[in-house]
């Protein structure tokens, strides 16, 4: 164990100021590791096998790990800062939800800072044994209900950590065309008799490699269990209406824990929850497929940048990401119109000052040279990364809300 100690909100300014400047605004981060008490680890980000059950057997194995993040994670029995990133420097580290509210648009630039006054975004692997209930997250009107905001988020499924494909590679999404409102209250009435049978009105897809899915906010997913990366809005609202998942049972208040207390019985408005017409797409694959898709304008000599997670969502580009390959030897500048969170998933190297280097194991709070925050200070400086070593470096990171101008649509992957 070799965490760093903690500087408090109070005394982030000072500190802040030289990581800044000791980095050329780059910040390193370390690594948050989130459990959830209902989901069984698939054991492949990196966490060492003494430690998925690091924070007690009780609170669950850990499955996900948040990158850039400002968003609290809403589990029960939770630690004050879960879910929370942490900025290391000097031996200390501070909370990056500190550092952007002190260092506001140097940190996550002015567009953002003057609309949300935070970072509002955040992405994570998340790494499951097995497929999770069928569950959607709220839209921000449903959401708002509750005093949250909503989550639209994105899948992409790395290579690197996808050499085993555990238990079911496969997610069901939405509703098959036919499907009523009627059909979905029924399984909502069948909760308690064992499986509900919600999955028989939806479609499963077969999950690929190096591909990707946006799902819109009140969309039913059951993610399967290839490791993902995943994009997505500040926000850890969800609802799952599947009752029984591999024989565990799936309690009512997972269902009706982001809706109004007085709702949690009208199964009327548990299914209104649903962004209906979204959910009975006919086209539904081709509304929310992601392949890969090269940026030709920032690609070069022995680099390629390639966007995994794009498109909008009823005309809102709510974040963006994507995936550097820099081949051994070679080097680039990054010059991007805003700040993103950046997770290093294989190779070794160097962005500006600091080492990129991708761990093989990962002990509950140690912290190694993998993440790294870049701010909108350093976006727009440009930001320098060379390749080390013998095997391809290769980053994802994710940006904030309309930051490109010229972002892919879904489907553009065709073209």
């Amino acid at each position: 164990m070799c965490a760093s100690e903690i500087v408090k909100k109070d005394n982030v300014g000072a500190i802040l100021d030289r990581a800044m400047d000791a980095g050329g605004g780059l910040l390193r981060l370390t690594p948050t590791w989130v459990p959830r008490s209902f989901l069984h680890p698939g054991k492949r980000i990196k966490l060492a096998p003494t430690d998925w059950y690091a924070l007690g057997a009780h609170r669950g194995g850990i499955d996900e790990r948040w990158f850039g993040s400002t968003t609290e994670a809403a589990n029960d029995n939770r630690n004050d800062d879960e879910g929370l990133s942490y900025v290391a420097f000097e031996g200390k580290r501070f909370l990056l939800l500190d550092a952007v509210a002190e260092g506001k648009e140097r940190i996550v630039g002015k567009d953002i800072w003057d609309k949300y006054e935070r970072w509002p975004v955040y992405s994570k692997f998340f790494d499951n044994a097995g497929p999770i209930p069928h569950h959607m997250h709220q839209t921000p009107e449903s959401a708002k209900l509750v005093g949250q905001e909503g989550k639209p988020e994105s899948y992409y499924f790395p290579p690197q950590l996808n050499a085993a494909e555990n238990h079911f590679d496969y997610t069901f999404m939405g509703f098959e065309p036919g499907t009523t409102k009627a059909d979905v209250r029924k399984c909502l009435e069948n909760w308690h008799q064992g499986d509900n049978g919600i999955l028989d009105l939806s479609k499963a897809y077969r999950l690929k490699r190096g591909t990707g899915w946006l799902i819109p906010a009140g969309v039913l997913h059951a993610p399967g269990s290839l490791c993902t990366y995943e994009p997505q809005w500040g926000s850890d609202v969800f609802g799952m209406y599947q009752s029984l998942v591999e024989g565990r049972e799936v309690p009512w208040e997972l269902l009706v824990k982001d809706m109004p207390e007085d709702k949690h019985q009208d199964l009327d408005f548990i299914v209104d929850q649903l962004d209906w017409e979204k959910n009975v797409d006919t086209h539904f694959k081709d509304h929310n497929y992601l392949e890969p898709i090269v940026d030709a304008d920032r690609s070069g000599d022995g680099y390629t940048d390639k966007w995994i997670d794009y498109g909008s969502i009823d005309g809102t580009q709510w974040f963006s990401a994507k995936e550097l390959t820099v081949e051994p030897g070679a080097k680039c500048t990054l010059q991007d119109p805003g700040a993103s969170g950046w997770i290093t998933v294989q190779g070794s190297g160097t962005m500006g000052s600091l080492k990129l280097q991708t761990p093989v194991m990962i002990h509950f709070g140690e912290e190694p040279d993998d993440e790294v925050f870049i701010t909108a200070e350093a976006a727009a400086a440009g930001v320098v990364i060379e390749n080390t070593g013998s095997e391809p470096l290769v980053g994802l990171r994710y940006f904030g809300p309309e930051v490109h101008k010229n972002v892919p649509q879904v489907g553009d992957y065709k073209k």
